[in-house]
């Protein structure tokens, strides 16, 4: 059997390899096309004839580490302009640059950066003065790396800003006075930044983004926040200033931390979320402001059935 390509199960052709782990899919696996499925033993029983049923205990899993097998390109950036040095690059003559690092045109090294090899620094990206960044790293085109003490495997991609200043004023009548931002962004290894995301250097500490820790496009971390490992944080997130986040807390699209609060380890918090108080571990919270996800659904639940109470006695509508 040959494998060629990857595809989604409702439109996956014949030498594809695809999975199931929805069973909101089960209708699609039976008329797959495919000519393998991850899945589960559960699920195996649905795929068609003559299609191999390859079962996983975790087929999304599984279905990710073949998928890179097949396409190894895919797993970080690839150079746009051509590998090396290029001349069209601004290195200062104090960088320290390992080799096999690629610099693309237009991409600024600042004076006493360190780039250890087989990182990649893309087209205008910039890397600040004294910047440490460690092997096999990705920094995609248009990111500013300011501050910061990058490890291994770290990947970050377009227009993503580390290290500016952080939002620190001592407020008055007088007018606002700026607080200094003296701190740094410490990113541990194999830790992943989508496009547009800005972390804050510290402003008398640093900020931490701890290792495996995945961050979605378009989320803000302020200065002084420290994260714990493989954490997932998901798109438009706002995490303010001094918030502590334990390993493995997941947070949901569009979710805000409050400042100096304390989320702890394996916490989940539904999107849309707003957090002002400090969040037990192993929790699930949800709503504003956040709370246990049970009592969120309860109070939901009893006010939409009070509005459709009182909708019936005016005679109007009642809302589906």
């Amino acid at each position: 059997m040959l494998i060629a390509s990857v595809a989604p199960i409702e439109a996956a052709p014949p030498q594809s390899l695809t999975f199931i782990d929805n069973p909101k899919y089960l209708d699609a696996l039976r008329s797959t096309k495919a000519a393998a499925v991850l899945c589960n033993a559960r699920n195996a029983e649905f795929v068609p004839d003559g299609v191999a049923a390859l079962v996983s205990d975790n087929p999304y899993r599984s279905f990710a580490l073949a998928a890179a097998a097949l396409f190894p390109t895919a797993m970080r950036l690839q150079p746009i302009t051509g590998s090396g040095l290029n001349p069209g690059a601004c290195v200062d003559e104090t960088a320290q640059i390992e080799d096999g690092v690629t610099v693309e045109f237009g991409a600024v090294v600042g004076a006493g950066a360190c780039i250890g090899s087989g990182s990649v620094i893309g087209p205008n990206a910039v890397i600040g003065p004294k910047v440490q960044i460690g092997r096999d790293c990705s920094i995609s085109a248009g990111a500013t790396v300011l501050n910061a003490l990058l490890g291994n495997r770290v990947f970050i991609h377009c227009g993503v800003r580390i290290g500016s200043d952080g939002f620190g004023f001592a407020m008055g009548p007088q007018g606002h006075l700026k607080i200094p931002q003296i701190g740094r962004v410490v990113i541990q290894d194999d830790v992943e930044i989508g496009a547009n995301s800005c972390i804050d250097r510290g402003s008398n500490r640093d900020t931490i983004i701890g290792e495996g820790t995945k961050i979605d496009d378009l989320v803000m971390i302020g200065h002084n926040v420290t994260m714990g490992c493989h954490c997932v944080i998901v798109s438009q997130t706002g995490i303010a200033g001094s918030a502590q986040l334990g390993d493995f807390v997941v947070l949901g699209g569009k979710a805000a931390i409050n400042g100096h609060v304390k989320v702890g380890s394996g916490a989940q918090i539904a999107g849309l979320s707003g957090v002002g108080a400090d969040v037990p571990p192993g929790v699930q919270w949800g709503g504003v402001p956040a709370r246990p996800i049970r009592h969120w659904m309860r109070e939901v639940t009893r006010l939409r059935r009070e509005a459709m109470e009182m909708d019936a006695k005016r005679g109007g509508k009642k809302d589906g």
